[in-house]
């Protein structure tokens, strides 16, 4: 409540409620944001993986990956 308080005592809102609402705004657009990136990244990818093992890495395969120095842009891709 503190944080609502200070909102509205610096003059950014003119009441608490106005406050509450713009929170449950930012939840509400984050929620739909991980709900969009859960169907259209992590389903499809989950799917493939399913449907061939064969595409896993394992976690040292991704550790070592992440340890290289990124590779020129326009090179091999």
């Amino acid at each position: 409540m503190k944080m609502v308080k200070a909102n509205v005592r610096t003059g950014e809102y003119a009441r608490e409620s106005e406050v509450i609402r713009d929170g449950l705004r930012a939840l509400m657009a984050r929620d739909r944001a991980v709900e969009s990136w859960l169907s259209t990244m992590v389903v499809p990818s989950y799917d493939l993986l399913k449907a061939d093992p064969t595409r896993a890495v394992s976690a040292d395969q991704v550790r070592e990956a992440a340890s290289l120095p990124p590779r020129p842009l326009g090179r091999g891709r």
